[in-house]
């Protein structure tokens, strides 16, 4: 198989497996517990903080951690919310967050409280005048993810966390994405919080963290005892986060290095894509993009389609499109960026890693050509749409998932 969706997870590295295993054995104390056995809990706690801290060029104090980035999101986004002042009930985000920032606009909106969603460029792009327009007096926080998962693009934080905090409002950013793949300086950035998770970087799931600037006010979201410095009550997974602070010690020694790789394999991708498929798009910024991204379309095919014969060619892709029910519903991310349906309902994404090499690529671009041709060349022989051929032709096209991941 050859795997092309870390952009949805990332196999653990075997450092931090050997990390992990004595947590997971012979070490068992609670980090709160006061004695021996706890205590040697709480210091590899606190290792894996200044780890996660070095790493994000903050304070040790300001990193809670949570059990996933979605976690991280939520506790950001309701959490700043609950403990915002009064005249300052609004929340704003972009058109393009994950789920995780999205459903919490949502489930605020729901409760009567003012929402605005600040449309993006035709590269998914947030404009700073986009942004100004939509700030106010009575804004509590800004959300706009560091890139996006989907096509991959970077927007300018430090650029538009200023702006927010020219307007007395706070700033989050969901940096799950470019954690690891990104240099990251909070400081640097201007933002308030900001969200990471471990699976993304060759870490364990189910562990993430949240960035909180001292001084900070975020109401937990959860009821329990007094953990994480009251922000997030439970027992910490000490396995998974030593394997989280291993995980960012390695991205962070190998970060740079390969930025440069995977941007030229990336570009390697995304030219013989073209080269083959002449009528191919790339979506998102050719420019302002995560370095191993390719989120491309064709008009006229379906995204579930061209992902089960990928699967069928042992290629692991994913799809800008979600299936539910038996009908593809287009990407939101997509048609924000004003792409018509049939275009966003056939998107694919690669998402290029560590294991990734140049032969991995040039079969994936071999493999995405010959499918395009041959479902084109199947459509033209046959009426109807390659979604109508898939479920008429379950045989020749089997069941599989093509759920968008994150």
């Amino acid at each position: 198989m050859i795997y092309l969706d870390y952009a949805a997870t990332t196999p653990v590295d075997p450092e931090v497996a050997a990390a992990m295993i004595p947590w997971l054995g012979e070490r068992w104390g609670n980090p709160s517990s006061l004695h021996a056995v706890g205590r040697e809990a709480r210091a590899a706690l606190d290792h894996a903080r200044d780890l996660i801290a070095a790493a994000l060029h903050c304070d040790y104090g300001e990193v809670t951690f949570t059990s996933s980035g979605t976690e991280a999101d939520n506790l950001a986004i309701l959490g700043a919310m609950a403990a915002a002042k009064p005249d300052r009930p609004r929340l704003v985000v972009s058109a393009i967050e994950h789920p995780a920032v999205m459903e919490c606009a949502r489930r605020l909106e729901r409760q009567g409280r003012p929402v605005t969603f600040v449309p993006v460029d035709p590269d998914g792009l947030v404009q700073p005048s986009a942004l100004a327009e939509a700030l106010g007096p009575d804004v509590a926080l800004v959300s706009v993810m560091h890139a996006n998962n989907e096509i991959g693009t970077v927007q300018d934080i430090a650029r538009l966390a200023g702006a927010a905090r020219e307007a007395g409002a706070l700033f989050h950013t969901d940096a799950v994405q470019t954690f690891g793949a990104l240099p990251i300086h909070v400081r640097g950035l201007g933002c308030d919080l900001l969200s990471v998770s471990a699976h993304k970087i060759h870490g364990p799931k189910g562990v993430g963290a949240l960035y909180v600037r001292a001084s900070v006010p975020v109401a937990p979201v959860l009821c329990g005892g007094s953990q994480e410095r009251e922000r997030r009550p439970g027992t910490e997974n000490v396995p998974g986060i030593v394997g989280f602070g291993k995980a960012a010690e390695i991205a962070t020694r190998v970060r740079d290095s390969e930025c440069v790789r995977l941007t030229m394999l990336r570009e390697r991708l995304i030219g013989r894509i073209l080269a083959g498929v002449a009528d191919a798009r790339v979506n998102g910024s050719r420019t302002a993009r995560l370095p191993g991204n390719v989120n491309v379309s064709v008009p006229g095919l379906d995204g579930a389609a061209i992902l089960m014969n990928l699967d069928r060619a042992e290629i692991a892709a994913s799809s800008g499109s979600a299936c539910s029910s038996g009908s593809i519903e287009p990407s939101p991310v997509l048609r924000a960026l004003g792409l018509p349906d049939d275009l966003a309902a056939s998107a694919v994404r690669f998402t290029l890693g560590r294991g990734t090499t140049d032969e991995d690529v040039d079969a994936a671009a071999a493999a995405y050509t010959d499918i395009v041709t041959r479902l084109r060349a199947q459509l033209s022989g046959e009426a109807g749409t390659v979604h109508q051929l898939l479920w008429r032709n379950p045989a020749r096209y089997p069941p599989a998932s093509a759920r968008r991941t994150r």
